[in-house]
């Protein structure tokens, strides 16, 4: 069976409150709903989870003035259907913390919008999803 390993970030921003950083992605086949989710990719030949979620907040959003959160490290596995095969996908996910809101978002996804961590959760369909950012939300109130 295929495999592939992806690294993503729960963005983050501290205002007046937190707000966590959703892209809209189109549905993955034409019976797929669009859904919100944190920014992530395939991690590189060569690359480290970090490096690769540094390039690809980049990529999606036009933030590159990331603070990584090291010690926090949420790995979430999926079966996903691709080109008609079955793929085991894992992707681990860092909390990062932008210092700015302005996001320009590249081709692959549909919008973006900064939320409160319960309106965050709430736009979220993805159980997994949802899980890392209730420990993500849970890792930042207790520092």
């Amino acid at each position: 069976m295929p495999k592939e390993r992806s690294a993503g970030a729960v963005v983050m921003h501290r205002g007046k409150q937190i707000e966590y950083l959703l892209l809209l992605y189109p549905g993955l086949s034409k019976k797929s709903k669009k859904y919100w989710d944190f920014p992530k990719g395939h991690i590189e030949k060569g690359e480290t989870e970090q490096d690769t979620i540094i390039r690809e907040v980049r990529e999606e959003t036009g933030i590159n003035n990331l603070n990584i959160f090291p010690k926090f490290r949420n790995s979430i596995k999926y079966y996903f259907q691709k080109e008609g095969k079955t793929i085991f996908k894992t992707v681990a996910f860092y909390i990062a913390e932008s210092r700015t809101k302005s996001v320009k978002i590249s081709s692959e996804h549909l919008d973006f919008i900064w939320l409160p961590y319960k309106q965050a959760l709430d736009a979220m369909a993805h159980i997994n999803a949802k899980r890392v950012l209730r420990r993500a939300n849970g890792y930042i109130i207790r520092r």
